[in-house]
């Protein structure tokens, strides 16, 4: 039997103060203003290191919202309905190799972090969503199944 997996208010939590550190992270480590020189006169070691600083801030910037939607669904601020239906995760490749083996260690690491994050938030997602909505939530279900057994 698969379990899905189970999304609640503390492990959104736990999730939205490591994307905060995790994006802040990534803006220090992408702030361009001198990386530009450093990577060189290389123009094809300063177009990696734009392309991969884009994609991993605009990953970043989805899954911070995408956990955002999440909490404000806890909140009572969205139903599950609109969750449902705007609080989708968006795909994203994978960094190009060839891009990623012009980038310094630190860098490499920062993006493989955050792609490691994104696709955690992807199994979530991807487990929430197979949950049919009308089914009861598993604390209801062993609620249930508690009151099963004392009145047996």
């Amino acid at each position: 039997m698969v379990k899905t997996a189970s999304i609640n208010p503390r492990i959104v939590e736990g999730l939205y103060c490591e994307a905060l550190v995790l994006s802040d992270d990534v803006r220090a480590a992408f702030a361009l203003s001198g990386r530009l020189d450093a990577a060189g006169e290389e123009d094809e070691a300063r177009v990696a290191l734009s392309c991969e600083a884009l994609r991993t801030t605009t990953r970043m910037m989805h899954a911070v919202a995408w956990l955002l939607n999440h909490r404000a669904y806890f909140a009572g601020e969205l139903s599950e309905f609109q969750l449902r239906r705007y609080g989708k995760l968006t795909d994203f490749p994978e960094s190009d190799p060839a891009r990623m083996g012009l980038l310094d260690v630190p860098a490499r690491d920062l993006v493989r972090a955050s792609e490691r994050f994104h696709a955690r938030l992807k199994r979530l997602d991807a487990g929430w969503r197979e949950r049919d909505p009308n089914a009861p939530s598993a604390i209801a279900a062993l609620r249930a199944r508690l009151g099963q057994q004392v009145r047996s």
